[in-house]
């Protein structure tokens, strides 16, 4: 018996040192993935008006930093625990994403979202950009030579470059200018034809249909109750009527009710699979392009499906349509940009002059 018992401490040892091992590597792991998005952004904090000048604060001022901004009377000190991504929609129906030469034909994105996860309240946070809002383009020529910058639908940046990595970095940095150079740790750019896919495999999502889309398919009756499946889905998120002035917000705002109702599905087949993510993932990796690696994602999943998020946590850049000649243009309300910044991005403070 004596014999027996010590075989069986020599394999308890065992199992719980290899337990402790595999979770200290996994541990490593998470680290080092939020160590490498944090490497991954080109700036550090956003770039927001200061009202207060370091130079002009008493020369025994220590308390000041940098990063804080007063706003409305108080002052906010910027989140540095954030960690945000880009989310693209490219309008390609390609069944796989393929390099393309450098010039314009990197397809445009025409869904941008910001996905921002803050591990201070343990929240999923999603921003809206309209793919018409107006900002500063980057130009380049065949052959990828930076040109001169613009003023122009910010959708049309990802068209530059070659379709695939150069194409999501040129993305990447107009959606940061326009957010004040916001920092921003990775993206993901899906063609619009993985829809079907990504929708069926967390079982579909339900939505009340908000416009009458019969036009495309017959199914999207204005005011019905649809459990959207394989294309009905696509067309639900993607199709608009390009004779129609302002489309796009009403397209925008189905892809936001959509959002909600695909995160919400997603949780829930999560809950029955704990593979879902990564299932989701393989099904469409040849329809996306994206820079978030393996110990990346070993960091982001227990976030993604542990931190809170309802449809109060998804908001769209506000601002106005006009139109110039065929084409429509959407000017950002830029008080309501910078609001949004402060709200999601930053911390009010106790700071006394």
């Amino acid at each position: 018996m004596k014999g027996k018992g010590r075989i069986f401490l020599i394999i308890w040892a065992s199992v719980m040192t290899v337990i402790t091992l595999a979770l200290a590597t996994f541990e490593v792991v998470r680290i080092v993935g939020k160590s490498n998005l944090d490497s991954k952004s080109a700036t550090s904090t956003p770039v927001l008006e200061q009202s207060v000048d370091p130079m002009q604060l008493p020369a025994n001022d220590v308390t000041w930093k940098s990063d804080w901004v007063r706003y409305n009377g108080e002052v906010y000190d910027y989140n540095e625990d954030i960690t945000t991504f880009l989310i693209m929609g490219i309008d390609k129906s390609d069944e796989v994403v393929t390099e393309v030469a450098e010039g314009t034909d990197g397809g445009q994105a025409d869904s941008l979202f910001l996905l921002v996860l803050n591990p201070h309240d343990e929240s999923v946070k999603i921003i809206g950009i309209n793919r018409n809002s107006m900002a500063e383009v980057d130009i380049y020529d065949e052959y990828g030579r930076y040109q001169t910058t613009v003023h122009a639908q910010i959708a049309t940046q990802h068209g530059f470059g070659n379709g695939v990595e150069k194409s999501c970095e040129y993305q990447v940095k107009a959606v940061s200018k326009m957010f004040m150079q916001l920092p921003i740790h990775g993206y993901a750019a899906i063609n619009m034809s993985a829809i079907p896919i990504i929708n069926d495999q967390i079982g579909g999502v339900d939505v009340t249909v908000l416009e009458d889309l019969t036009k495309w398919d017959k199914s999207l009756v204005k005011g019905k109750e649809v459990h959207l499946m394989g294309e009905s889905a696509f067309n639900y998120v993607k199709c608009r009527d390009l004779n129609v002035f302002g489309s796009n917000d009403t397209r925008l705002e189905r892809q936001r009710q959509y959002l909600n109702g695909f995160i919400k599905a997603a949780r829930d087949a999560s809950a029955q699979n704990p593979n879902t993510a990564v299932e989701l993932f393989t099904s469409i990796r040849e329809k996306m392009v994206t820079d978030i690696t393996v110990d990346e994602v070993s960091y982001l999943a227990p976030l993604l499906t542990s931190y809170s998020f309802d449809s109060s946590d998804l908001r769209m850049i506000e601002g106005t349509n006009q139109k110039n000649g065929e084409f429509e243009e959407f000017i950002v309300d830029q008080d309501a940009l910078y609001q949004t910044i402060i709200d999601i991005f930053y911390e009010k403070i106790d700071y006394v002059d």
